[in-house]
């Protein structure tokens, strides 16, 4: 768990140094003397460039800019750490169902808690708490053993829920942002072209800071829609997931709930 965590940082990283080192490489090199006007003329021309590089998108989109490349950073972390922890092994696995299986019914209940303190699964901490609270109660019926057990269930599920909902969040303060960057620009923008007369120049002006404004609105979405897209397909699989668990769940419990029968025959047998 710890290293599949690790890489993603690790891939994190480089993709932030990828796009660093790009931006650099896109900065325009120093002018010649002899064409230090020229250069500038051509810079006041189109000030950012033909290709929108890092350097540029900060200035186009001002302040905001640094909230939206966090948010990006945060949404892909979290795509590749949920690719790796949401899946089937780290819920219920058939490893620890078939060995659940074999010490419940030769009731080595603490066998099965060993097991399930070396297992980081949803499935093996259900257990455990449902055999910790037995053998602490010998004389718990098995109902109230029952409710233990469903409690930590819907705790775990819980738990599985409210990790990937963090990736929605994202999704939806994405275009939020970006949307209020969008209206920053246009005040300033409205308020600079305010101060002048009508003319040509300033239409020209006006138009070019309502596109700059704009792209903050499309790095929000373009942030909040992916995050979206895979906070639904992780939403699907971590229901499945708890389907999954819910369904193993019951296995065991009625597993359970045969050997407090037997024991309880025994009991009266004597």
């Amino acid at each position: 768990m710890h290293r599949k965590i690790f890489f993603a940082l690790a891939v994190l990283v480089a993709l932030v140094f990828t796009m660093t080192l790009k931006a650099q490489a896109q900065q325009p090199a120093p002018a010649a003397p002899g064409v230090t006007v020229t250069t500038a003329a051509a810079e006041e021309d189109n000030p950012y460039g033909d290709v929108l590089t890092f350097n540029g998108f900060v200035k186009r989109t001002g302040v905001m800019a640094y909230p939206l490349i966090i948010l990006s950073m945060i949404a892909f972390f979290m795509i590749v750490l949920f690719a790796f922890t949401v899946r089937q092994g780290t819920v219920v696995s058939d490893a620890f169902m078939n060995s659940a299986d074999a010490l419940i019914r030769k009731q080595d209940y603490l066998g099965l808690l060993a097991v399930c303190n070396r297992r980081n699964e949803c499935i093996a901490r259900i257990t455990s708490k449902t055999l910790d609270f037995a053998t602490r109660n010998p004389t718990a019926s098995f109902e109230e053993v029952k409710e233990v057990t469903e409690a930590e269930g819907n705790r775990q599920s819980s738990l599985l829920l409210a990790r990937i909902a963090y990736l929605g969040d994202v999704g939806a303060i994405a275009p939020m942002l970006g949307l209020l960057g969008t209206t920053l620009g246009m005040i300033t923008t409205f308020h600079e072209i305010s101060g002048k007369g009508v003319g040509g120049s300033n239409q020209l002006g006006l138009a070019q800071g309502v596109s700059e404004a704009l792209l903050c609105t499309a790095s929000g979405l373009v942030i909040g829609i992916p995050a979206l897209m895979f906070y639904a397909i992780f939403r699907g699989k971590v229901n499945r997931l708890i389907s999954e668990m819910e369904a193993a769940t019951t296995h065991l419990m009625a597993l359970l709930a045969v050997q407090y029968k037997r024991a309880a025959r025994a009991v009266a047998g004597q």
